[in-house]
């Protein structure tokens, strides 16, 4: 029985030395290779079924068609009897007849155009079923140390990351699994003119279980906190 608790105390002191000697890139690096294996995600073609769960609201249904190597990207989502249609194509917006319609004869008008909104949800969809692979995109400075941090009673690997100014002001947190390497938690702060973290801004984001789409592992559940108050916001469900 000696034996057995001095062997399990010497694998969990080399696994912390060894953790503790990773650089932040090679931290990235490990999960990329989890996570997307065979190096697909650059060239990834295929459609994600996405249903939002949102308190004291209807679900919000996406179907999201993505491109990369076509730098193609649609999206169809549908709440109630409302169905919204965005396209993104080559830099291009293109805009459905119904949609224009829709939009023209609200009282409200959006805050966003037509074609901010299709750009913002290209980015936003691609971003995060990218991750972490899109942590190699131009514009990202990811800090040198790897932090270990303890979040909702388990231990991780941290990386930070800030952004360049023309893509991006937030300033995000990426918390890996100290033995797989898989990405389970990402949080995001707001940054002041100088670029300081507003404590009581921002959300973190929990991941659980996984989907592989086109052999990249994917969160198949996404769910959604304030950082202040820990209030729930929602939940994404990839559905396989």
């Amino acid at each position: 029985m000696k034996k057995l608790i001095l062997f399990v105390l010497l694998i969990s002191i080399s696994s912390k030395s060894f953790c503790q000697s990773l650089t932040a890139q090679e931290l990235l690096n490990k999960s990329i290779a989890y996570h997307d294996p065979n190096n697909a995600w650059h060239t990834f073609k295929g459609t994600l079924e996405v249903t939002m769960e949102i308190p004291n609201k209807s679900n919000r249904d996406s179907k999201i068609n993505i491109d990369l190597a076509h730098e193609y990207f649609n999206l169809i989502t549908k709440r109630d009897s409302a169905i919204v249609t965005y396209t993104h194509k080559k830099g291009e917006c293109i805009i459905s007849k119904n949609d224009s319609i829709r939009i023209s004869m609200q009282k409200e008008k959006p805050k966003r155009s037509h074609c901010e909104m299709t750009e913002l949800y290209k980015n936003y969809y691609t971003y995060l079923y990218g991750l972490p692979m899109k942590l190699k995109d131009p514009g990202t400075i990811i800090s040198e140390e790897v932090k270990h941090k303890t979040f909702k009673g388990k231990d991780y690997l941290v990386i930070d990351v800030n952004y360049d100014a023309q893509v991006g002001s937030d300033a995000w947190s990426f918390y890996f699994d100290p033995i797989t390497y898989a990405m389970e938690i990402y949080q995001f702060f707001r940054t002041d003119e100088k670029g300081k973290t507003k404590p009581d801004t921002g959300e973190y984001i929990l991941l659980s279980e996984e989907a592989i789409i086109n052999s990249i592992k994917m969160p198949k559940i996404r769910a959604w906190y304030y950082n202040k108050d820990d209030k729930y916001l929602g939940t994404d469900i990839l559905k396989i």
